[in-house]
């Protein structure tokens, strides 16, 4: 078994169905099982700020053995054709659903369409802050060294209610 954090946003639609539907298909999967989600936080866009703001959350998922990470990111991406999200070509922009793996168990993966780490997880309070709720302890694999919650407290974050304010 290993366990992969996804990054679940969005901004478009019903944003709290969205991600519960997401959840909800997630947790479906054979040879998976949902074992952690984080609160929901409404965060403001990161990189285009022309958009609604959106909300994040970080689950942690089980994978057995018939679970690669190419599969994991083929499926991720149907879950959010599924549900609604159309690629464009801008980058950053708004969507119904979008669905990131942040940590893949220990894994470093850098392949053309996949890089675990995520390559923008240590910039990200909209990111960490969920996934240090979970998964404070967790090490983030990028030749940096640390944890999560160090990561975290290297960036600027304010919290109200489920509205988190960013530095980022």
């Amino acid at each position: 078994m290993v366990t992969a954090y996804l990054g679940l946003g969005s901004n478009l639609g019903d944003r709290q169905a969205t991600l519960r539907a997401a959840r909800e298909r997630l947790g479906a999967l054979a040879g998976a099982r949902l074992v952690a989600a984080s609160p929901v936080y409404e965060t403001p866009p990161w990189g285009d700020a022309d958009q609604p703001r959106y909300l994040n959350q970080v689950v942690a998922l089980e994978l057995g053995p018939d679970w690669s990470p190419g599969r994991l990111l083929a499926t991720l991406w149907e879950i959010e054709a599924a549900l609604g999200r159309v690629r464009t070509d801008r980058r950053y922009g708004p969507r119904t659903l979008d669905l990131d793996i942040l940590l893949y168990g220990d894994r470093r993966i850098d392949e053309p369409d996949l890089t675990v780490p995520h390559p923008r997880l240590r910039e990200r309070a909209f990111v960490l802050v969920p996934l240090a709720d979970i998964a404070p302890h967790a090490v983030i694999p990028d030749g940096q060294g640390g944890t999560v919650a160090e990561a975290l407290s290297k960036i600027p974050f304010k919290i109200s209610g489920n509205s988190l304010e960013t530095g980022d």
